[in-house]
């Protein structure tokens, strides 16, 4: 049985939001005051990312532990109403996110997937681990362009 009315659960549901969520918002702020430039929920990259650097190809996801489905096997334990409901749709959003990881590693894309809680308790430590992720890549590119632009030359000795 709900402890809520079904008054109070649908305002409560309509309040979930699917972006721009807090644990979103305290990632791009961070990001943002450091100088860093990024696309939001980029419908042109596979899965959405809640944010992306196509030119370093990073995605990061901002996942909430109910709706993504963090240790689950213990954790549906918890659901006592409209549970046939809450077991398929964490499950699929869960297959979901395997489904996006797969994709994009195929394509070469980084992937970050941050808890919301980690955001919440440990948002420099993210930020941190996003920024090394970009300083790498950058690095990586920047490697890339002189190799391009100065082929070792042969014959010379």
């Amino acid at each position: 049985m709900d402890v809520l009315t079904k008054e109070q659960r649908r305002k409560n549901m309509q309040a979930i939001r699917s972006k721009d969520t807090r644990i979103e918002i305290k990632i791009a702020k961070g990001l943002y005051a450091r100088g860093y430039r990024y696309r939001k929920n980029d419908k042109t990259v596979f899965g959405k990312p809640d944010i992306s650097f196509k030119k370093f190809k990073i995605a990061i996801f901002c996942d909430s532990e109910y709706f993504h489905g963090k240790d689950w096997e213990t954790e549906k334990e918890r659901i006592k109403t409209n549970r046939y409901f809450w077991f398929s749709k964490i499950e699929s959003n869960m297959q979901r996110d395997k489904h996006v990881n797969d994709e994009l590693l195929k394509n070469g894309w980084k992937i970050l997937r941050f808890w919301g809680k980690e955001i919440h308790k440990n948002l420099e430590i993210c930020i941190q681990t996003i920024v090394k992720e970009i300083e790498n890549k950058n690095g990586e590119i920047h490697r890339n362009k002189k190799e391009t632009k100065n082929p070792a030359r042969k014959g010379k000795g």
